[in-house]
């Protein structure tokens, strides 16, 4: 590999690293006040301490940026075209889901968008996996850790209608 494509390469993961964390700072802006409004909410007994989603998130955005960057280095975004968008696409419900749950606290909403979301991360590690297989494969902890809080986000909805909505 030549020095520009060694530096290409680098500028394409760092690039993809970016885009994900970007989605991550917009979803954790509705957040900002999360720490609290989650302990005034009635948990069921399976309901994570709020000190795990931090970490469990910086490694699932870490792990995205990598998927989608070993998708593009393939042969660039108009090869994977139609997989990169379903990512951004989901990246995009990623980071609404905050905004819904903890910013404008709708359980209902909120719980609509993690199963579009959900669906999303399906289509993308499918995507994903028929370029890179190593690509997909990143993606099934997101996948995993997107089911559970499916689960846990109508949990919490139920458990209070009266912070949450109807």
């Amino acid at each position: 590999m030549t020095r520009f494509q060694t530096q290409k390469q680098v500028l394409g993961l760092v690039a993809w690293l970016v885009v994900s964390f970007i989605a991550a700072g917009i979803g954790s802006a509705a957040s900002i006040n999360a720490g609290a409004f989650y302990t005034q909410l009635v948990l069921p007994e399976w309901a994570p301490p709020a000190s795990i989603f931090g970490p469990v998130w910086t490694l699932l955005y870490t792990l995205m940026g990598i998927a989608a960057w070993l998708v593009w280095r393939v042969d660039g975004f108009r090869a994977a075209r139609t997989a990169l968008t379903l990512f951004l696409v989901q990246l995009v419900s990623n980071a609404i889901w905050s905004w819904l749950f903890f910013g404008w606290q709708r359980g209902a909403l909120a719980f609509v968008d993690i199963l579009l979301l959900w669906a999303l991360v399906v289509a993308t590690l499918i995507a994903f996996w028929r370029i890179r297989a190593l690509a997909g494969a990143l993606l099934i902890p997101y996948l995993l850790w997107i089911s559970f809080a499916a689960a846990l986000n109508y949990a919490i909805w139920q458990l209070n209608p009266q912070m949450l909505g109807s």
